[in-house]
C-alpha cells in the first residue's frame, strides 16, 4: 500500500474508519450541505489553477439541486479566490505528484526560486490555523521530494490558509441584507501565508505510525466530536447491517404493518374521536379540538415567551418541525401519529416561509414563493409520512365551496378536503386511503367513494364502498383490501367474501381523483 498523509491521519482520528475505507473500500454517499469542506476545498484549489469560472461551475455541478446557500458560498469563493491568487509567485507548477513505492502525495504549487531550489505551497481553506502547524503534511511533502528528487531542494514551505466567513442569517433578515453582510464580513479578511519551519521529527512519528498500523488487528472506534461530520456516522452507530442490500427474498406484504390514512369531513362530524381509538396515539393538534379524546398531544400553535424584557417567538411551523425531529428518533412507544389538522399546517408553513422570504403573501414573490411554500410543507409531510410507526393518520375539514359544470350544462358541488388542489393530490400519493366521514344525524359513516365530484383516493381495494365509522370493521377493511392488493399482484382472484344475503358485493379501487381536472 502507498502511504499518505490523509490515510494515516485517518488512522490516528478513527482506526475504525480507516479499516472501512481503506481495507474494506467501503463507499459512502457524500454530504450534499452547501457548506461542505471538501468541495469547497477543492473549488478553491480549482479556483486558484484554473480560474474563478470553472471552480463555481464544478461547486454547483457537485449538488442535485444549488440552493441560495451555495450561491451563498459562490459570493466567498468570488471573492477570495482572486488575492489567494496573487500572494503566490508566478511560473509555478500545480498539483505536482510525489511518488514512491510506499509514499503519495500531490504538492498545491511548487515554485522554484531563483537560486534552483524550490518554495512548497499547500492551500487550505479555514480558520485552523494551530491545526495545520501541527501537522506533518509539509514535512512530508519535503523529504519525499527531495528523496524522490536528488540534487533537488525544497528550502521553504508555506501554508496559503484562505479564512472562511461563517455567519448566520438573521430569521427576519431578507437575502439581500444577508448578503450585503456577507460581503462587509468578506472586506474584514483576507488570504495570508504561514511559512512553516521543517521539522524531521514529523516525518519520523509519520514512518511509527505505518509500522503501528501494520501491527494492529483490531480497528477500534473513537468517539469525538468529528462524528458528526462523518460520512460513515449512521454505519458506525446503527449496526453492520446498515447500508446492506436486503436478503434477495419476497416480502410478505399480506400482512398489515403501517397504515396510512387521510381523513376528511365536516366539522363535528367524528373523525379526531375516531382517530382516537387508535393504538397508542399522540395527536399533533392546531385547533385546540382535543377536549373530548383522551391521547397525548402536542398543540402546534405559536408560543411567545417573555423572559425579561426579552420576547421569544417560536412559529407553530417549526413546533411541528421540531415535533417530527423527536418522532424520527423513535425514542418513545407511540403507535399512532394523527395530524390534526392538516389544512392548519398548510397555513402556518406559508407564514414560516413568508417570514424566512421576507414578504407578506405569495403574490409577492410570484415566480418562486408559491412553489417554495409547497416543496417546504410536501417534503416535511414526507417526513413524517416515512415515519416508522404502526399508523399514521391525518384530517381535514372538508370543503364543498365550490361548483362544478358539466358539459351539458348541470352544476354540482364538489367534495373535497379542505386543501389546495395541487397540495391536495399530492398528499392523496402518500397515503394509503383517502376516506370521508360523514354524518348523518347520530349516524356516521366512512366512505371511501371517489367520482367527479368527490375526493378519494388510495392504493387498495374492498368490498364496499361504505361502512359505519368503526374502528374495528375499519381494520377488519383494510386488512382485507390489503390481502386483495396482495392477491392481485401475484396474479390471482381476490376472493369476496359474501354478505348475508350470499350477494357478492362491488368492489371499488380507491384512486386518487383530481377534481381541478374536470
Amino acid at each position: 500500500m502507498q502511504w499518505s498523509h490523509s490515510r494515516v491521519e485517518l488512522f490516528e482520528n478513527c482506526p475504525f474508519k480507516f479499516k472501512i475505507s481503506y481495507l474494506d473500500e467501503l463507499k459512502a454517499i457524500p454530504f450534499d450541505n452547501a457548506d461542505n469542506a471538501l468541495l469547497l476545498g477543492t473549488a478553491l484549489h480549482t479556483g486558484i489553477e484554473r480560474g474563478i469560472k470553472q471552480a463555481i461551475d464544478e461547486y454547483l455541478l457537485s449538488f442535485p439541486i444549488a440552493t441560495d446557500e451555495h450561491y451563498n458560498e459562490v459570493i466567498k469563493l468570488e471573492h477570495l479566490i482572486p488575492i489567494a491568487k496573487n500572494l503566490l509567485s508566478d511560473g509555478g507548477e500545480f498539483e505536482t505528484l510525489i511518488t514512491t513505492p510506499d509514499f503519495i502525495g500531490f504538492v498545491d504549487y511548487l515554485v522554484q526560486t531563483q537560486d534552483g531550489h524550490y518554495d512548497l505551497y499547500d492551500f487550505k481553506y479555514s480558520n485552523n490555523v494551530d491545526k495545520y502547524l501541527k501537522s506533518p503534511q509539509l514535512h512530508l511533502y519535503k523529504f519525499f521530494f527531495e528523496l524522490e528528487n536528488p540534487g533537488k531542494k525544497i528550502c521553504r514551505l508555506f501554508f496559503l490558509m484562505v479564512p472562511k466567513v461563517k455567519i448566520k442569517r438573521g430569521k427576519n433578515e431578507d437575502l439581500i441584507k444577508f448578503r450585503d453582510r456577507i460581503h462587509t464580513e468578506l472586506t474584514k479578511i483576507e488570504p495570508f501565508l504561514v511559512p512553516v519551519e521543517y521539522d524531521i521529527t514529523k516525518v519520523i512519528t509519520f514512518l511509527m505510525t505505518i509500522k503501528q498500523i501494520y501491527e494492529t488487528s483490531e480497528f477500534k472506534k473513537n468517539k469525538s466530536y468529528l462524528c458528526n461530520y462523518c460520512e460513515f456516522q449512521n454505519y458506525c452507530e446503527k449496526g453492520e447491517d446498515y447500508m446492506l442490500l436486503p436478503k434477495n427474498e419476497r416480502r410478505n406484504i399480506e400482512k398489515v404493518e403501517k397504515r396510512v390514512l387521510w381523513l376528511y369531513g365536516a366539522p363535528f362530524s367524528g373523525k379526531t374521536t375516531f382517530a382516537n381509538k387508535f393504538d397508542n396515539p399522540l395527536m399533533l393538534n392546531t385547533d385546540g379540538n382535543i377536549k373530548f379524546v383522551d391521547a397525548p398531544f402536542i398543540s402546534i400553535k405559536d408560543e411567545i415567551i417573555v423572559e425579561g424584557r426579552m420576547t421569544k417567538k417560536t412559529l407553530a411551523w417549526e413546533k411541528f418541525k421540531s415535533s417530527v425531529d423527536e418522532l424520527e428518533k423513535k425514542e418513545n412507544d407511540f403507535k399512532t401519529i394523527i395530524v390534526d389538522l392538516l389544512e392548519d399546517l398548510y397555513e402556518h408553513c406559508r407564514l414560516y416561509m413568508y417570514q424566512q422570504m421576507g414578504i407578506t403573501h405569495e403574490s409577492d414573490d410570484s415566480f418562486r414563493a408559491w412553489d417554495k411554500v409547497r416543496v417546504e410543507f410536501l417534503s416535511t409531510l414526507k417526513r413524517l409520512m416515512n415515519l416508522d410507526y404502526e399508523n399514521i393518520i391525518l384530517i381535514s375539514h372538508e370543503d364543498t365551496s365550490k361548483d362544478i359544470t358539466r358539459k351539458g350544462g348541470d352544476k354540482l358541488t364538489s367534495i373535497k378536503p379542505n386543501l389546495q388542489d395541487k397540495v391536495s393530490n399530492k398528499v392523496a400519493g402518500m397515503v394509503d386511503i383517502v376516506a370521508r366521514v360523514v354524518a348523518d344525524g347520530d349516524v356516521r359513516t366512512l366512505s371511501f367513494k371517489t367520482n367527479e365530484v368527490i375526493f378519494g383516493g388510495g392504493r387498495l381495494t374492498a368490498a364496499t364502498t361504505e361502512i359505519p365509522l368503526d374502528y374495528e370493521k375499519f381494520l377488519a377493511i383494510y386488512d382485507e383490501a390489503n390481502k386483495a392488493a396482495a392477491s392481485a399482484m401475484k396474479g390471482k382472484t381476490p376472493k369476496v367474501d359474501d354478505k348475508p344475503d350470499n350477494k357478492p358485493q362491488t368492489r371499488r379501487c380507491f384512486r386518487p381523483h383530481n377534481i381541478a381536472e374536470n
